[in-house]
């Protein structure tokens, strides 16, 4: 049980957004993040709040600082933080976690996450042939934290699967088939949930797009809306060239008390749970299910006596239609109910390694207007490789919790081993169609072997990749040569 007088509470909110289409005038991240850091300074009332920070935490963005937050450290005077950066891989739940945490165990009064990136800057340089300029920074900070494994198994990096679209792809298929939707209903499915999350966008006053769309815009592919990976779109996909940061101060009560921070101010972080055993893709023996998001997820409701349906402000991670999907049936959660306070990482802007800080920031903002009691924020970090969940609410709880579930996910999540090639049949477990140079299609297929082992097999046949798109294969026996299908 939380010490009361160290319970800990959020109480800076700060979000930093630019627009600017000459990347040579656009704020760089380090200057975005600190700007977002000094606005979540400045909404405690509180002008000493930021000075005493004693931890203060960053996850790598599109950028090459080796130390951000010894340069926050500076900027604020809180020169004796303990200074942490993470890389991609490492849960951003596990920096709010770990804030928060140290303050319940007493290790710190107050502690900062702080995160940034500039996609837009990069991409209006890239289009100009230049480099968006960054200034170098000197020394190292006190913790650098990495993932333990590779996030993508070997044969899915051979494959050419550098970006994660078309293995979220391949779980995409694998639910769809689980509940016996057709394709075309299927695709409607899609775009009503993307319809949805657009209308809240739409809402939300730091929503890079707030324009709400229509059906066939989203369902059909064309220019404006070209194909990502089969089902998918470009409006289906997270928009990473946004200019966005996001900062979160937290205090002890017992510091918020000694600042003079207003109680109304504060919200109390209930639960940070999670689970980091990875997996990839093609070894998980159920492709539509994520054991990790049932077990973190349900035991952060536990915690606090809360049923799902209980739950007043939902934002469950959208980098892809799957990641909500499947994280709504691991919750208990309706596919009908609102699922994002932000409007999703496709529409509100999906900064890279740094949306949960925003979709934190907007839910907090929420809460403190008194937009319901209780929040439950989520978290994903690799392909639904690992998970995590941020339960918030208005009212202090029963203490802080803060766990880590990976032993029970490892215990609870078949595998399959995953071997190079096959020759023979073999029964289809996801399956999508990627575009490739020049306007070309390959189909990707993950088959499972009578041997109960898996290949990631692939085809140029143009009438096999036509069928993809038109009839379900999940399910179906393929004749594989190799890594090829036939």
């Amino acid at each position: 049980m939380t010490h009361p007088d160290r319970t800990p509470v959020l109480v800076g909110i700060g979000t930093a957004t630019q627009r600017e289409d000459d990347f040579r005038r656009a704020l760089e991240p380090m200057d975005l993040m600190l700007q977002a850091v000094r606005a979540a300074g400045a909404d405690t009332g509180s002008a000493g709040a930021l000075a005493g920070t004693q931890w203060i935490a960053v996850p790598r963005g599109r950028w090459r600082y080796t130390n951000p937050a010894g340069e926050i450290a500076r900027s604020v005077g809180a020169t004796g933080a303990r200074t942490v950066l993470t890389s991609v891989g490492v849960l951003q739940q596990t920096l709010i976690g770990e804030a928060c945490g140290r303050i319940a165990r007493g290790e710190a009064h107050t502690t900062l996450v702080a995160g940034a990136d500039t996609g837009h800057r990069l991409l209006r340089a890239k289009i100009a042939g230049e480099r968006a300029s960054e200034r170098s920074e000197q020394g190292a900070p006190d913790d650098f934290w990495q993932p333990k494994e590779e996030l993508r198994h070997p044969v899915e990096i051979r494959a050419g699967l550098n970006m994660p679209v078309g293995l979220y792809a391949l779980m995409e298929s694998a639910f769809r088939h689980a509940r016996g939707w057709g394709l075309d209903e299927h695709r409607e499915r899609l775009a009503k949930l993307v319809i949805q999350f657009s209308a809240v966008a739409s809402d939300n006053p730091e929503a890079w797009s707030r324009r709400t769309v229509q059906a066939e815009e989203v369902r059909e592919s064309g220019p404006r809306n070209p194909l990502q990976a089969f089902p998918y779109n470009r409006f289906h996909c997270s928009s990473w060239s946004v200019d966005q940061a996001a900062a979160l101060l937290f205090c002890s009560v017992s510091q918020a008390r000694t600042l003079g921070i207003a109680p109304e101010r504060w919200i109390y972080p209930l639960a940070s749970t999670e689970s980091n055993h990875m997996v990839a893709v093609s070894a998980r023996a159920r492709l539509d299910e994520c054991v990790g998001a049932r077990v973190a997820g349900q035991a952060a409701l536990d915690h606090a006596g809360l049923r799902p349906e209980a739950l007043d402000l939902t934002e469950l991670y959208s980098c892809f239609p799957i990641a909500v999907e499947a994280y709504a049936q691991a919750l208990g959660l309706s596919l009908n109910r609102p699922l994002t306070v932000t409007g999703g990482m496709n529409f509100a802007g999906g900064p890279y390694n740094n949306y949960l800080f925003q979709s934190t920031a907007r839910t907090a903002r929420l809460l403190r207007e008194g937009h319901g009691r209780s929040a439950l924020v989520s978290c994903v970090s690799g392909v639904l490789t690992k998970q995590g969940f941020g339960l918030w609410s208005r009212e202090p709880g029963p203490g802080f919790l803060q766990q880590d579930f990976s032993e029970q996910v490892a215990r609870e999540l078949a595998t399959l081993p995953v071997i190079e090639e096959h020759q023979g049949p073999a029964r289809v477990a996801g399956c999508t169609v990627l575009p490739e140079a020049e306007g070309r299609l390959r189909g990707l297929l993950l088959v499972d072997t009578p041997q109960a082992q898996r290949v990631l097999a692939w085809t140029h046949n143009e009438s096999l990749i036509g069928a993809l798109q038109s009839e379900e294969f999940v399910g179906r026996t393929v004749q594989v040569q190799g890594h090829e299908v036939h």
